[in-house]
């Protein structure tokens, strides 16, 4: 079959399934949310998609993984519980403004290899809770766990006796395929690499995409040393930084830099220096088929151990995180860009202008709108970087790859779809959840509401400029 026969069958699938329950009440569709969000929860099943995902893709370490989907799914549940998004959700009776929500219909979601059943876990838990159905594209090099994933929660359908249509997947995914997809849905959500966010922006299709990432962090002067070295490492190493939210570089002040570093190596981290810098960013980035520098594929999340042997590095053996300090010439630097694997750059600044300088040079050089953090206790720092940076989430003290995206030590919407605003070529920096997947009616019913009389409105701004 061609491609139009292929995802006109799975559209008219998910048309004619959403339509079964655009009458659901709010009760049975927070059911086939949680039906759904079990088969994805819980132990036996977990244990199968661990096991094809680094079977099928190599990347990453099976007890994140595990870990992972514990954490996202229980986040995108308890976002949902309580949650309108059936009939009357909101009313306003000084304004007489009622809102009800309505379903998008038929999303199409595309997948990275990086996270291939954790994605679709927490996209389908926050598609069906408006009522909709959706479509999974996988990366191809991952079809077979996000298939398992999509089988496991039709069976989370079944079990509560709604249409399994309602999660479906392209079972031998090409682009050709990914690309007709994109035109035949009503939404599209893109979680993936800067070229797929730009194909669906680029389909005619309303879409929700995530700019490439390039999480770096201020560590300044009245930081807690060991805090930071704790937090960085279990955000690092998560996964081998699978995440796009992976810290890829630290901005450290003067007086804390060689104790961090230290911090550091206690904890299984290796200075690269010299000749083995220069080593290792050849073996990092090479040239693709078109000729052009780009990251070896080889490399992206590996192991520290791993990469290091690649680049022909002599490291201790368990060591976790490859550490590189940063060059003066951020904008021609490649260790300055997005890494995905478990390689941190280093930068050393005395004053905090100089950190927030060097800090926006990064992300605008790579990642600019995705996030970026400080680890500090001083307000006006927090609030000079908040009104400064060009970016989407600003992390105070916590690990950037598990807090992007929602934890339970934050209150960032839980998901793994990060909007980077206009800065990173999207439409919204919010978090990607359940209520992005609504449409919703306003109904105006007639208030007594009194016209301001002219002095009343621009009063104040005669006195100071008149009239």
């Amino acid at each position: 079959m061609d491609e139009n026969t292929i995802i006109n069958s799975l559209v008219q699938k998910a048309r004619a399934a959403a339509n079964q329950i655009v009458s659901y009440s709010q009760e049975q569709i927070d059911d086939v949310c949680f039906s759904i969000g079990w088969e994805m929860y819980k132990d036996e099943n977990l244990v199968k998609m661990a096991d094809l995902e680094l079977e099928e893709t190599t990347l990453g370490l099976y007890d994140d993984k595990l870990k992972k989907h514990k954490g996202k799914v229980m986040g995108a549940i308890t976002d949902i519980t309580g949650a309108k998004t059936v009939g009357l959700i909101e009313k306003d009776e000084a304004k007489g403004i009622s809102k009800y929500a309505k379903p998008i219909g038929v999303v199409g979601a595309l997948c990275p290899i990086t996270n291939p059943t954790v994605t679709p876990a927490s996209n389908a838990i926050a598609i069906l809770k408006g009522r909709n159905a959706v479509i999974f594209a996988p990366h191809p090099g991952a079809k077979k766990v996000t298939a398992l994933s999509v089988e496991l929660m039709r069976d989370g359908l079944r079990k509560v006796g709604a249409p399994e249509d309602l999660i479906q997947v392209i079972e031998e995914p090409s682009i050709e395929l990914t690309n007709t997809l994109m035109r035949s849905v009503d939404l599209i959500v893109a979680t993936g690499g800067a070229p797929m966010v730009k194909a669906a922006y680029s389909s005619g299709t309303p879409a929700y995409g995530v700019g490439p990432g390039n999480s770096c962090q201020i560590v300044a002067e009245d930081a807690n040393i060991s805090d930071t070295a704790d937090k960085v490492m279990m955000s690092k190493t998560f996964d081998h930084a699978t995440s796009c939210s992976s810290e890829n570089s630290l901005v450290i002040h003067k007086d804390l830099y060689d104790k961090l570093l230290k911090a550091f190596e206690e904890r299984g981290c290796s200075i690269i220096r010299g000749d083995e810098r220069a080593a290792l960013k050849d073996y990092m980035w090479q040239p693709n088929k078109k000729g052009v520098l780009a990251i070896n594929p080889k490399m992206i999340c590996r192991s520290a151990e791993r990469i290091a042997e690649g680049a022909g590095i002599k490291v201790p053996d368990g060591t976790r995180v490859l550490i590189v300090e940063g060059e003066a010439n951020i904008e021609n630097d490649k260790f300055a860009e997005e890494k995905l694997s478990p390689v941190l750059t280093v930068y050393k600044y005395s004053s905090f202008e100089e950190a927030l300088s060097i800090l926006i040079r990064l992300t605008d050089n790579c990642g600019l709108g995705h996030s970026c953090g400080i680890h500090t206790f001083n307000k006006d720092y927090i609030e000079k970087l908040s009104l400064t940076m060009n970016t989407s989430r600003i992390l105070v003290r916590q690990p950037q790859a598990q807090g992007n995206g929602g934890a339970f030590f934050n209150g960032m919407p839980s998901t793994t779809t990060l909007g980077c605003g206009t800065w990173g070529g999207a439409i919204t920096t919010e978090n990607i959840h359940y209520k992005h997947f609504i449409n919703v009616t306003w109904v105006s019913e007639p208030v007594d509401r009194q016209r301001p009389a002219d002095d009343e409105v621009w009063g104040k701004f005669w006195e100071k400029h008149g009239k």
